[in-house]
């Protein structure tokens, strides 16, 4: 991966327009001076919350939480690492990237791919074209339009044909220059058994380009319309740069809408896909034919953090969402299957039932620990008493794993009304429901009480902490009169701070107190995030006094020296006397600030 280099990113940011930027995505509105507020693009909402700094090139959400700068903004919307975001912005506000050093082997690596990406995107446009232009290809139209596809959504996917001939892109693509070894580096040509010339490697096919979540062809699937003496499907084989079980299909135009939904369906197959976002479901990606990977995995979790199971009905089907549980074990996910009829995929009962039939079963996805409940009593008759002991001994793992809830509750009386036992009954031969802990991540078998989709960015802890709250509202009152602000920053010493988060974003303001937003290491997602909240929520408060920021700072001396006091009786260790002595001095302190402020706003005699 190319590393750019700071300068780099200091032009992009000096390019982008935050305003223009973020209106491609919710309408704002101006509030004064350089701040704009809008609807949140990453939350339902009704009134506004939303805070855009047009100086700072910072936004924030009060309502969801959310908040960063340009980049974090692009990488949330768009599904994007840094370096992706940063691509993104440049191509978009017109800003050349420069390479940061590079030994010479790393440089030709980098150019290399370059030059096989930029082969694999002249490829798709090859078949693209042939799709709609060629005679050849009205048999694959024909297919697809028999599928209920309709040409949008295929040119959305950029569907294409490969001629049923052995050089059909060979010949094209020797012809802009390309080699037979760079052809065959990237999968689209094979060498001939004989071992002297090459050929085609897809050939009378549909083709569905396979790509990573920015767009960039990787490689392709190809469907086979001819005789059944060849494979329906077959996709690109592994080499310099497709690998297998790495990417998901559709990721790059589903992306967008998964990060709004919360949510990301996963299909089997091409054109369960593309039925589905036909039909209003754009949140779907496909599998490829593959079974679910670790990397599959951490690709479905940048994308949404609640996965909807959308595959066949059949065993394999139900073999393969046992296989995401266990592959998404342990992973920040919630799990929930889509309840397709039996024997249909979401291509079959879209077009057998219309658009509106797969949203409704999108929408009726239960929890993957129901679907495991229903599969387990489904393997037995569950007519003598053998069966049920089995169905029970196969439901204990299940329910090992649920903590006290309604859920649970529900599936118990699920399995007493299929065994015929009295609740109670069954209750006692399943595992006691685990204790109920604080609330953590969302487990695959849909057992947590976590949120489906947490913030996305951290804010400082304990709003309900003295001191911390303290703390926070200092730190505000300092970015709303940087001037009072840096004198009495330099007072406080980092360590005094005891959130680790806000004594992280008090270190950068102690010298862009004044403009926030720069200076920032634009890859620390968590500071970005929490100078973002800090000075959006700064905008919203009065604009305080020199007496009245130094009030704040005894106010948040005297919690604590508080703390600290309640610590000490606790513990026993003493030292009561000398802390009160500190106590008294401070709260001397903050009541001739209080006088000096109350002073000041007296109305004048008349």
């Amino acid at each position: 991966m190319a590393r750019y280099t700071a300068d780099s990113r200091d032009k992009v940011r000096e390019a982008v327009d935050m305003v223009d930027l973020v209106s491609t995505r919710t309408e704002l509105k101006r509030a004064g001076g350089g701040r704009f507020t809008g609807r949140c693009p990453f939350h339902e909402e009704r009134t506004p919350s939303f805070s855009v700094n047009a100086d700072d090139g910072l936004y924030h959400c009060f309502g969801c939480g959310v908040g960063g700068d340009m980049f974090t903004f692009v990488r949330e919307m768009e599904g994007l690492d840094f370096v992706g975001a940063l691509e993104w912005l440049a191509a978009r506000y017109g800003v050349e990237l420069e390479v940061e050093d590079e030994d010479p082997a790393a440089a030709e690596r980098r150019r290399r791919r370059e030059r096989l990406l930029d082969l694999l995107e002249r490829a798709q446009r090859f078949y693209v074209r042939l799709l709609w232009d060629s005679d050849e290809a009205a048999g694959a139209r024909r297919y697809l339009a028999e599928r209920g596809l309709e040409e949008e959504t295929l040119r959305a996917f950029r569907v294409g044909y490969a001629p049923d001939r052995w050089d059909g892109l060979l010949t094209a693509a020797r012809k802009q220059g390309f080699s037979d070894q760079e052809l065959e580096a990237c999968g689209l040509v094979r060498k001939r058994s004989s071992g002297s010339g090459i050929y085609d490697f897809f050939r009378g096919r549909v083709l569905f380009p396979l790509c990573d979540v920015r767009g960039r062809v990787l490689g392709f699937g190809g469907r086979w319309l001819g005789p059944d003496d060849q494979p329906k499907y077959v996709n690109s084989v592994d080499n310099e740069v497709y690998r297998k079980g790495k990417h998901l299909f559709g990721a790059d135009v589903a992306r967008v809408h998964a990060t709004r939904a919360g949510t990301v369906v996963l299909a089997e197959g091409y054109t369960d896909v593309l039925a589905l976002h036909q039909s209003g479901v754009r949140n779907a990606v496909g599998l490829m034919g593959t079974a679910l990977t670790e990397e599959q995995v951490g690709e479905l979790g940048r994308l949404a953090r609640t996965v909807l199971l959308a595959l066949d009905a059949d065993s394999a089907g139900q073999e393969a969402m046992l296989r995401a549980a266990k592959v998404a074990a342990g992973r920040n996910l919630e799990l929930r299957v889509v309840p397709l009829p039996p024997g249909q995929d979401p291509a079959d009962l879209v077009q057998a039932e219309g658009p509106a039939a797969a949203q409704r079963l999108v929408e009726a996805s239960v929890p993957f620990v129901r679907f495991r409940v229903e599969r387990e009593l489904s393997r037995e008759t569950l007519d003598d008493a053998e069966a049920k002991d089995r169905a029970i001994a196969a439901l204990k793992p299940v329910f090992a794993t649920l903590e006290p809830s309604a859920l649970r509750e529900e599936l118990v009386g699920v399995v007493a009304e299929r065994t015929a036992f009295p609740v109670g009954t069954v209750a006692g031969w399943l595992p006691a429901p685990r204790s109920a802990a604080r609330p953590g991540p969302a487990r695959p078998d849909g057992g947590s009480a976590g949120p489906a989709r947490p913030p996305l960015r951290p804010r400082v802890e304990g709003a309900a902490d003295p001191v911390r709250r303290a703390q926070r509202q200092f730190v505000l009152m300092c970015l709303a009169a940087p001037g009072e602000g840096e004198r009495a920053l330099a007072e406080v010493p980092d360590e005094a701070f005891v959130d680790d988060a806000l004594r992280r974003a008090v270190g950068h303001l102690r010298t862009h107190l004044r403009q926030p937003g720069e200076g920032l290491d634009h890859e620390d997602g968590e500071l970005v995030g929490l100078i973002a909240s800090l000075s959006a929520a700064a905008e919203r408060i009065e604009r305080p006094t020199a007496s009245g920021v130094r009030a704040q700072l005894a106010t948040m001396q005297l919690a604590q020296i508080d703390r600290q006091m309640a610590e000490a009786r606790a513990s026993g260790a003493g030292g009561i006397a000398a802390l009160r002595t500190k106590r008294d001095a401070v709260k001397r302190d903050y009541d001739a600030m209080v006088r000096e402020q109350m002073a000041a706003t007296k109305a004048p005699d008349p």
